[in-house]
């Protein structure tokens, strides 16, 4: 069966919604899957919105609760089946509740002329399921939807930038850009010819981390894991320079061998927090988000890197720094490689 009979053939049970953003695809993408932002803008008017779990890949859930203006709670949870970043989302959306069958939701971002065009289409069980939630005000809710996540993107600012590639390496180097007091995400990708249990492994264990973290040419000269949320990574590099750093990673998300989410700082070599030695204005926080997905034996490791509770300045300061950013990731990324390979 064709794509366009599959369209024809739920046309009387979908509820479609679109609206033109001026903001590229990449923000009004990242409005989506950041856990923060989302939770400003979600739901119709009068609605506010509490997060309990999101991960946003293909078999990872986001469940919430809505909490509308007469204080009635409304629990709900996505499965996404197909994430395309800045391109598409798809997933079905329900209570959680057992015997709730929910609707099937896709999203799609469409670049035009600098702005994004974005389409709600939502495929429910029935015509007459349409008519009843139309009747409710699921139309009127679902613009009311998109014109606060219109008005959360007016109060961002800056432009879009950083660079990467996609060549032999596998890398894919991300996008970003100011909004309020939290970067958008550098993101690099890189899939690697090992199970994911090991990559997890490795990426989690001292004696692993110890024989390749860091840029080309850096020693690890001390490195302790307390791997468990609130638990903390902290270790010591020296650089070809002889400079030494120290860093700390604290753990907000451990979910082997599948997802780490955790705070980045400098630190002391007695795992105090620290400024960076090298630049007064860079955020004394970022937040880094891993995925480790496999794949026919394979394992394909995703970043999403992040400044947070920063200023525009220290904002600034790490958007301008994303090309070597890519420098730096690519380095530590091609010793992984090696390392694995002599696993």
């Amino acid at each position: 069966m064709s794509k366009q009979n599959q369209k024809t053939d739920t046309s009387d049970r979908e509820i479609v919604t679109t609206r033109l953003f001026d903001a590229p695809p990449e923000l009004v993408y990242a409005a989506f899957v950041d856990r923060d932002h989302i939770g400003k803008w979600w739901g119709p008017n009068g609605f506010t919105t509490t997060t309990h779990e999101k991960d946003v890949r293909p078999g990872g859930v986001w469940r919430f609760i809505m909490h509308g203006p007469d204080g009635t709670n409304y629990p709900n949870k996505i499965v996404y089946s197909e994430v395309v970043p800045h391109e598409r989302l798809a997933y079905s959306h329900g209570t959680g509740e057992p015997g709730d069958k929910g609707f099937h939701n896709t999203i799609t971002f469409e670049a035009q002329g600098g702005k994004a065009l974005l389409t709600m289409r939502a495929v429910f069980g029935s015509p007459e399921e349409v008519a009843a939630l139309k009747k409710f005000g699921a139309v009127e809710g679902g613009q009311q939807t998109l014109e606060r996540l219109a008005a959360h993107l007016a109060q961002g600012s800056g432009s879009f930038g950083g660079s990467g590639d996609s060549g032999d390496s596998g890398d894919s180097g991300g996008y970003g850009g100011k909004w309020g007091g939290r970067s958008l995400p550098f993101v690099i990708e890189r899939e690697f010819n090992a199970p994911r249990e090991l990559v997890f492994k490795v990426w989690t264990e001292a004696e692993h981390l110890s024989r390749w973290w860091g840029p080309k040419g850096c020693t690890i000269i001390g490195c302790k894991v307390d791997l468990r949320p609130g638990g903390v990574c902290h270790y010591g590099m020296r650089m070809p320079n002889g400079l030494e750093l120290w860093g700390k990673w604290v753990f907000r998300e451990v979910v082997r061998p599948e997802r780490l989410v955790y705070v980045v700082t400098f630190a002391d070599a007695k795992g105090g927090d620290a400024k960076n030695p090298m630049s007064d204005v860079w955020p004394m926080e970022t937040l880094s988000t891993m995925t480790f997905t496999e794949r026919a034996g394979k394992t394909k490791v995703r970043l999403e890197w992040v400044a947070i509770n920063a200023t525009q300045a220290e904002i600034a300061a790490f958007d301008e720094a994303r090309d070597g950013m890519v420098m730096g990731w690519g380095g530590t990324l091609d010793k992984l490689v090696e390392y694995l390979a002599k696993r």
